[in-house]
């Protein structure tokens, strides 16, 4: 009977040192093994070649016995056993061996959230990963959000170019368009960027930035109604200042025919400014005028004081 005891002790004890031993993650879904990786390589019979391995970052890993390194990148874990028990056997270590690999930690699909989103954030890729789900991890949209979604895909060939897909928001979103949400598998960029502006200064009532909210752009008009209008010593020649890949535009715009309905209205990009000058002539003209306007009336009323030379 007191043997029986410390058998069950010592089971019990096995137990909790195994449960203690076994990673946390060690059975998360089988898909291609990366770099870096972290496996659990369990091998029957054998304790000293059991054991938690991390893939290199080449896609190696090493067992102890084994002289050469084995490639585990780009393999399924089964395909991995196989590889494993047959090195063993190969190398004579051992005979019939029964090898099982399973995933601790997934390190080589890290999909990145970044832009506007209200918690940016990386995590790795278990199994396939929506668009959708991707942005719910990083609690959704700021409102510094724009018209559309960048996910950047890593290239299919060594040395390839990225693959860049744009998805429109309205579309994912609002119109839950099911062929928008699209499947991440890992080593994506999902980038959100932040709203485009306009830039109002010069002489209206309220200079400032204005967001392009609709995504059909903005036009000179309309940033003119949102800053509540022109001064009255606006000039009616305006200027958009526009950052062009190699330098800035300046480009002179007939304010007067435009609101004059003889031209067309323009349409301004993101970061544009449009800047409204000051019409000193008309300024000048109207000081004048001010003038000559008090001086008149304080003749007429008798005030002018005249003072000798």
């Amino acid at each position: 009977m007191h043997g029986l005891s410390l058998l069950i002790s010592f089971l019990l004890a096995a137990s909790q040192e195994a449960q203690t031993s076994a990673p946390e993650h060690s059975n998360l879904p089988a898909q291609k093994i990366g770099p870096n990786d972290l496996l659990s390589i369990s091998v029957y019979a054998a304790p000293e070649l059991t054991r938690t391995v991390r893939v290199s970052a080449e896609g190696f890993l090493r067992l102890p016995m084994l002289k050469q390194k084995i490639e585990a990148k780009g393999l399924f874990p089964s395909d991995l056993e196989d590889k494993i028990a047959s090195a063993l056997s190969v190398e004579k270590i051992l005979v019939e061996p029964v090898v099982t690999v399973t995933i601790a930690e997934y390190h080589s699909r890290p999909i990145s959230v970044a832009g506007a989103v209200k918690v940016p954030l990386t995590f790795q890729a278990l199994g396939q990963t929506t668009l959708l789900e991707a942005l719910t991890r990083a609690q959704g949209l700021s409102s510094e959000a724009g018209t559309d979604i960048l996910v950047t895909r890593p290239p299919l060939d060594a040395g390839g170019v990225p693959r860049i897909e744009r998805i429109p928001v309205k579309g994912l979103i609002d119109s839950a368009d099911p062929t928008l949400n699209i499947t991440l598998e890992g080593g994506e960029e999902v980038r959100v960027p932040q709203i485009g502006r306009v830039f109002v200064v010069g002489n209206v009532k309220h200079p400032g930035a204005f967001k392009i909210e609709d995504g059909f752009g903005l036009t000179l008009l309309k940033a003119l109604a949102m800053a509540e209008g022109l001064m009255p010593y606006a000039n009616k020649q305006a200027f958009i200042y526009r950052h062009g890949d190699a330098a800035s535009q300046e480009v002179a715009i007939d304010l007067r025919k435009i609101l004059d309905r003889k031209l067309p209205d323009v349409s301004l990009s993101a970061n544009d400014i449009l800047y409204i000058p000051d019409n000193r002539t008309a300024r000048l003209t109207m000081t004048t005028i001010d003038r000559a306007i008090g001086f008149a009336s304080s003749t007429a009323s008798g005030i002018l004081i005249y003072s000798h030379p």
